[in-house]
């Protein structure tokens, strides 16, 4: 067997080179790099701890906080009070005293003290002065944004009638139990009925009068619903929810929007007192829904027909429930 025997000067060489690499790179951090006994613990903790502070150094700012936040809460109150319970031209006829007193006249030959008195009095007034002019401005821009939604986008809804038609009566007719009734059932989803003789109310009176639908629905729903039902054109004029007047969370028409004789418009609805602002106009008749021996709009075209051609104007007291008794009084 052969031995083979490395040279001492290669054997020498390889143990000094292990040693520099044990020298320069450790294999172990060292104990002082990684103490984590509880002394060192304790002791870092004592160094980096925060020194306790005072807690009433706190309550002026705190006092300050719960005071801005007090007098928001109250202002945003009486703001809100004030809105509920008094018109714009209310609120700012009674502030007007108020506003009015924050210029505090002192004379040229007034003493020192009554120069800092009225200083102190138009400091402390301006505010609250200010305050209430900003908050009639604000509801006055809010009031006039909202009211191009609650009330007609114009005051003559209707077109100027032809100068040989101005002796003409205008029939406003509302579309929802009056005309059709509109129905929902699951099995079949909507379903839209016309009422018995509404054909032949519609065609016969449109002889006399300029009939306009006056509706609290939407336009598209009317619209839809008149094409069918107004296949003869007798309908000359359709009005929807947008030309409606909205208060309270209901739709009224307003005839003094419609650019007529007031004293010339008659409003037939199955809800006529309760859905205008002129309930004087109105003729009632009964609410129809789906009654097969309905005969109002029928019995009604007599009456309607004599009122048109007696030309001078005329006042009406109608109370109609399952036929039509109606008294015609001329003025």
């Amino acid at each position: 067997m052969l031995r083979i025997n490395r040279p001492r000067s290669l054997s020498k060489l390889s143990k000094t080179i292990r040693t520099l690499c044990t020298a320069h790179v450790s294999p172990t951090p060292s104990k002082q790099a990684l103490d984590l006994s509880p002394t060192a613990t304790q002791i870092n903790d004592q160094n980096t701890s925060v020194p306790p502070t005072d807690p009433t150094a706190r309550k002026p700012l705190n006092f300050l906080k719960f005071g801005i936040l007090g007098v928001l809460t109250g202002a945003s109150v009486t703001a809100g009070y004030a809105t509920y319970a008094y018109t714009l031209e209310e609120v700012d006829e009674k502030t007007k005293p108020f506003r009015a007193s924050v210029n505090f006249a002192v004379g040229d030959k007034a003493s020192s003290l009554d120069k800092f008195q009225g200083f102190l009095h138009t400091a402390a007034m301006t505010v609250p002065a200010k305050s209430i002019e900003l908050y009639l401005d604000l509801r006055s821009k809010i009031e006039e944004h909202v009211r191009g939604f609650s009330e007609p986008p114009s005051n003559k809804l209707l077109p100027d009638l032809h100068p040989l038609e101005r002796h003409v009566f205008t029939l406003v007719l509302d579309l929802n139990e009056t005309l059709v009734y509109s129905d929902w059932k699951r099995e079949r989803g909507w379903r839209t009925f016309k009422r018995p003789g509404v054909e032949a109310f519609l065609e016969h009176l449109g002889q006399f009068y300029e009939i306009v639908v006056y509706s609290d629905q939407l336009n598209v729903y009317v619209d839809s619903i008149l094409e069918r039902l107004d296949a003869k054109g007798s309908i000359r004029h359709r009005l929807s929810r947008t030309e409606t007047n909205y208060r309270d969370g209901k739709h009224y028409r307003d005839f003094s929007k419609l650019n007529r004789d007031p004293s010339r418009i008659l409003y037939v609805s199955g809800h006529a007192l309760e859905s205008s602002l002129q309930p004087e106009n109105s003729v009632p008749v009964k609410p129809w829904k789906l009654e097969a021996d309905d005969t109002a709009l029928v019995d009604l075209i007599p009456f309607l027909e004599c009122g048109c051609k007696n030309r001078s104007s005329m006042a009406f007291s109608c109370g109609v429930e399952s036929g039509v008794t109606c008294e015609m009084m001329g003025v």
